[in-house]
């Protein structure tokens, strides 16, 4: 790793160990409540009607990503196109790496990703629209949920959802909790990845939660040499 990458890595993450030193760690805090509390199976709860629901009540065609899988996809440093590999019928291909992804579900999208283009895969980051391509391609960070609505999606989510819906659901702030996380990875290429959440709690009926990401990658250039015949 470069020592731009490393240093930058190194200030991340001193300033998020001082936080989370004088609040509680997220991690402890699971580790102690799966000590105490018996194994059960979880209830999915959804928002694909605009509404929580428990996804065996919700009549749609829903997949939904949370909990560690969806979490090992953000600390992993990928983008958003790994959610192709969770979720049947979803396809992600991009020809410009991480940015512009086309989105197909069943088979239903359009290579045509210029900005006046209109796209029958709508992507939704807490209800509102992100239908600029360059907004497509954010890393997936911090999110509670993923949930991926087959299409049509007309009546709920308006134009540009023929083929569905890829819909995000950022974590909200927690009352009462003083506590977070961070992640730091390194891999060939000076590649560098830091994540970093924290909650603070303002009052009894107040929260905020700040989230930071850092990726870096060097832009390597290849050499040939050729031996003259």
């Amino acid at each position: 790793m470069s020592f731009n990458s490393r240093g930058r890595l190194a200030a991340h993450a001193s300033a998020f160990a001082l936080a989370i030193a004088a609040g509680t760690a997220i991690g402890t805090a699971v580790q102690a409540a799966d000590a105490t509390t018996p194994s059960q199976v979880t209830e999915v709860v959804v928002t694909a009607t605009r509404r929580e629901e428990r996804l065996k009540d919700v009549p749609e065609s829903v997949t939904a990503l949370s909990g560690t899988p969806l979490m090992v996809l953000g600390t992993s440093g990928q983008d958003i196109r790994q959610l192709a590999f969770s979720v049947p019928s979803l396809n992600i291909e991009s020809s410009n790496g991480r940015t512009f992804p086309r989105f197909y579900i069943r088979g239903y999208g359009n290579t045509d990703f210029t900005s006046f283009a209109s796209q029958p895969v709508s992507l939704i980051y807490d209800d509102v629209v992100q239908e600029n391509p360059a907004l497509k391609g954010f890393p997936v960070f911090d999110e509670s949920d993923v949930e991926v609505l087959r299409g049509p999606q007309g009546t709920l989510f308006g134009r540009n959802t023929p083929a569905g819906v890829v819909k995000f659901e950022s974590n909200k702030p927690q009352l009462g909790f003083d506590g977070g996380y961070y992640n730091i990875s390194d891999g060939t290429y000076n590649t560098a990845n830091f994540q970093g959440v924290y909650n603070f709690p303002l009052s009894q009926d107040a929260a905020m939660r700040l989230s930071v990401q850092d990726q870096h990658r060097a832009t390597g250039s290849a050499t040939r040499s050729t031996t003259p015949i």
